[in-house]
């Protein structure tokens, strides 16, 4: 028979995870979708199972199913995460994440199924982060697609009903990717400048470290503008949204992926955008673009030249620097809370976990709160014994000396550093828990962070480089348009035993004087309507230690959303404004930061030369 006619003999029901009428438990996870394909449903109940999730599909025609489930076994020597489906009330005989495979599909059996609706339940086992993608239906047994690439990608669409090319998401003065205190920045002044912006995030919230779901407390040089986005309501979640929400001229478009860029000759006049529940891919226009990702995804899209790791001594003649170049950067780091209950309770074993945190007992280090890190936790065994040799440059090695994936590639390998980090963290409670039994009979799991704290990317090589000489001999350009404050923040990996542990860490003040930041700095050379603020400007590994402060990086926002203004009003690229705008930008950053005493071209008032 024709592969026309084949449609007419099989039929082929694609259920995806994140389209599930009802989580339960169950946590949407969307973080990883650029490295294995697809957001999907994570089990994160800190040992204790989850709620069952369920959703209901159409069965057009009766008959026999072939059921193929993606799921992942994220420690294939003990298969933590292991989890069951079950489909019109039969739950299929397979334990699913148990198979020692990374993301696949597992042949979870047949089942019989008549015309009509039908309930689809994922019931999970352990409480450990199982997690699954999507379920997918079948009359053949043709395995599905497993590769990450178009193909796969297109085969998706087909099923979901999805149309093959983006929709349009309207046009726009200004495209902002990343919504953390940066972009919320960028978009914030651009439409107080009378911009029409999109905001495009690819998370539920807006923050990105500083957010809810991480917890950080923007460092650096705030200001009011920054104050007031980073303010936290009574459950920790920041200001930013209902700012934003405010401005009319301000679109934010959350939980939506950056996977693509549209380029005319030199200029960007597109990005593509896939949302994370629908798998809806849209395309925004724009005339001007700001990356505030911290990943630098619109210049690696476009091809931007970028640069990556440590540079040697030699290339910039910095004293902070390594004698030889180092292709690493620093790592993620996942936060955590515990808590005291009134009364007993277990924890699970998890030699899968001990593995990792092997006799780490020291569960210092916590988020009390979002904005309060650094908190002290309990400590048990020898551990209360203090390594005088990780105190050396620390009084308190806490919260960020938990950071794992220095040398692995962020992009491709995020999900294996969370992973990593998550076995360090149940490891290192559950021999707290175990070492001291009655002293922590009632120590509990509050909380575990899903998303970590991002750590470094690539960097852009703008049209300047800002370096550690220039910020620690307060070097004047003359075309300042931002100024930055903070230590030098250095992450030295390789604990001579537990590899989720810094070193050391190197907190330089300095002088503790602010410094320039060139507006060289702070645009591609290469892609002429695209710029970029916070942890990924064109600076060295060294300079970027200090830079790359949420609170800095939103002075950068500040001044890119001035400049898309001035570039609108002049039709002028940004490497052109320095010829006969720059004192524009000035007077935009001032009006819509409300500090007229700050002036980008004058000293600041914490500012004196010796």
């Amino acid at each position: 028979m024709s592969p026309s006619r084949e449609p007419q003999r099989h039929h082929h029901i694609l259920v995806e995870a994140e389209e599930f009428d009802d989580y339960g438990g169950w946590t949407l996870d969307s973080q990883f979708e650029s490295e294995m394909g697809s957001p999907y449903l994570l089990a994160h109940g800190l040992g204790i199972p989850v709620g069952d999730a369920s959703t209901t599909v159409d069965v057009e025609r009766a008959g026999s199913y072939r059921v193929w489930v993606r799921a992942k076994d994220w420690v294939p020597s003990h298969h933590p995460g292991r989890f069951t489906v079950s489909i019109g009330g039969e739950r299929l005989p397979v334990e699913l994440g148990a198979n020692g495979r990374d993301w696949s599909w597992e042949n979870a059996g047949r089942v019989e199924l008549a015309a009509g609706r039908v309930t689809i339940r994922l019931t999970d086992l352990t409480g450990f982060d199982g997690r699954c993608d999507a379920i997918y239906l079948t009359t053949t047994d043709a395995e599905p697609p497993n590769a990450i690439d178009p193909e796969a990608r297109a085969w998706r669409r087909q099923l979901r009903g999805l149309p093959d090319h983006p929709a349009d998401g309207g046009s726009f003065d200004l495209v902002v990717a990343g919504g953390g205190v940066t972009g919320s920045a960028a978009a914030l002044a651009a439409g107080r400048l009378g911009l029409k912006v999109a905001l495009i995030q690819n998370r539920p919230v807006l923050g990105g470290n500083a957010s809810i779901e991480i917890g950080l407390t923007p460092r650096g040089e705030t200001g009011p503008l920054i104050t007031a986005l980073t303010a936290r309501s009574r459950n920790g979640d920041l200001a930013a949204l209902e700012l934003l929400r405010a401005e009319p001229t301000v679109s934010v478009f959350l939980d939506h992926q950056v996977f693509g860029v549209v380029r005319d000759g030199d200029r960007i006049v597109a990005v593509d955008a896939r949302q994370a529940h629908s798998g809806r891919e849209i395309r925004f226009r724009g005339a001007m673009f700001i990356d505030c990702t911290g990943t630098a995804i619109l210049g690696i899209l476009a091809g931007a030249e970028t640069m990556f790791g440590y540079e040697s001594r030699a290339e910039f003649d910095e004293p902070l620097a390594p004698d030889k170049r180092v292709d690493s950067h620093h790592g993620n780091t996942l936060f955590f809370r515990t808590r005291e209950l009134d009364h007993p309770c277990g924890f699970p074993d998890v030699p899968w976990a001990v593995e990792v945190a092997q006799d780490f007992a020291n569960l210092g280090g916590q988020l009390e709160r979002p904005g309060v890190d650094n908190a002290a936790g309990p400590v048990a065994g020898p551990a209360r014994t203090p390594d005088p040799d990780v105190r050396r440059r620390m009084l308190k090695p806490l919260t960020h000396f938990w950071e794992y994936g220095h040398d692995l590639d962020p992009y491709t390998e995020a999900e294996h550093i969370r992973d990593h980090l998550l076995r360090a963290v149940y490891g290192t409670f559950a021999n707290v828990k175990t070492l001291e039994p009655e002293t922590y009979a009632n120590l509990a799991l509050d909380w575990v962070a899903v998303v970590p704290g991002q750590g470094e990317f690539r960097r852009y090589k703008g049209a300047y480089v800002l370096t550690e000489n220039d910020i620690r001999e307060h070097r004047r350009f003359d075309d300042t348009v931002a100024w930055n404050s903070g230590a030098f923040c250095l992450h030295y990996p390789g604990h001579e035993k537990y590899d989720f542990r810094l070193r050391d860490w190197k907190w330089d003040t300095r002088d503790g004087r602010p410094f320039e930041v060139p507006f060289r700095c702070l645009y591609s050379p290469e892609i002429e309507n695209l710029m970029m603020a916070g942890k990924h400007i064109s600076v060295t590994h060294v300079a970027g230690s200090v830079t790359k402060f949420m609170g800095n990086g939103g002075q950068h926002a500040i001044a890119t959303a001035a400049a898309a203004k001035v570039c609108l009003d002049h039709d002028v690229t940004p490497r052109e404004i320095r010829d006969a705008h720059l004192e524009e930008i000035r007077e935009a950053v001032a009006e819509v930061t409300g500090r007229s005493d700050v002036r980008a071209d004058r000293p600041h008032p914490r500012y004196s030369a010796s």
